[in-house]
């Protein structure tokens, strides 16, 4: 599918795309690009047979690239534009992973001027706790959803392509409207998130959090589990799609209140049809989505 696709960031989901692509033989050649705070990654990187090569030089790393995956944070993305504008090849395929799309958008176009037709912009709802190449695999995205996100003059040759190589990986495609995918990855996954932090900074903080942390049960666990995530990475996502996440928090407040003024009530049918109305939602979305 590639010659040689070039990943610039190689961590664990630019990792495990590079992992994955070369099981399923989808690149010849596999190269990395960071900075050289990133170096000893990148080493890892090789090291560990993630890449064949790696360089501090963004001309160098997409020379000759017919593929490219832009996986740094998203903050990081008009940055990285403005070091590939001089070396943008029309003959190439572009993509991303980020998990915010609106800002990515319009990133490349305050550095293009436009959003060139052959960036194709992803994002694949899948991860792990850990992150950095170490933690990269080569099943990370088997039966997880990628979300494709193509503009009005984006290349359909190369839409094609993306999908196709997403597919390959293992992912189940979808192609939805950019404002759409940021309006509903804040509602399922920036808000989730944001919750999880909230909840562990505020009991990391209380006098007996020893005492709290050593007694938590399995719910504790699963909840804040997403709290281990990259705070870099969280608070980029977070910013970048504040316009969604700010009236969404609102909400879940209102929500929150609502629950505290049924307890000190004492208005346990309420309470208890609002537990079982959640309950009920969560099975649905099970037995529609994972089964």
């Amino acid at each position: 599918m590639f010659n040689r696709l070039c990943l610039i960031g190689v961590g664990l989901i630019g990792g495990s795309i590079a992992r994955a692509a070369r099981v399923r033989g989808l690149a010849k050649q596999f190269v990395g690009f960071g900075r050289e705070v990133d170096q000893h990654n990148l080493d890892q990187a090789k090291r560990l047979g993630v890449i064949d090569e790696y360089y501090l030089s963004i001309a160098e790393a997409v020379e000759g690239a017919d593929g490219v995956v832009i996986a740094t944070p998203v903050a990081a993305f008009e940055a990285i534009f403005t070091q590939l504008k001089p070396y943008w090849a029309e003959d190439a395929v572009y993509t991303d992973v980020g998990s915010t799309k609106g800002n990515v958008l319009a990133a490349a176009e305050r550095v293009f001027g436009y959003v060139p037709d052959n960036f194709i912009p992803a994002h694949p709802i899948a991860g792990a706790e850990n992150s950095g190449v170490e933690a990269a695999v080569d099943n990370l995205f088997v039966d997880k959803r990628l979300i494709v996100t193509p503009t009005e003059s984006s290349n359909p040759d190369a839409v094609r392509k993306i999908r196709q190589f997403w597919e390959q990986l293992g992912s189940v495609v979808s192609v939805m409207d950019v404002a759409q995918h940021d309006s509903v990855l804040a509602a399922t996954s920036h808000l989730p998130h944001i919750l999880a932090f909230a909840l562990v900074d505020m009991l990391g903080r209380k006098d007996e959090q020893n005492e709290i942390f050593k007694y938590a049960a399995g719910g504790f666990k699963d909840f804040s589990r997403i709290a281990s995530s990259d705070p870099t990475m969280w608070r980029d996502i977070c910013l970048a799609n504040k316009n969604e996440l700010v009236p969404l928090i609102g909400q879940f407040k209102a929500e929150l209140d609502k629950i505290q003024n049924l307890l000190a009530q004492d208005d346990g049918e309420q309470l208890f049809e609002t537990f079982t109305y959640a309950r009920q939602a969560r099975q649905r979305f099970l037995d529609q989505f994972l089964n």
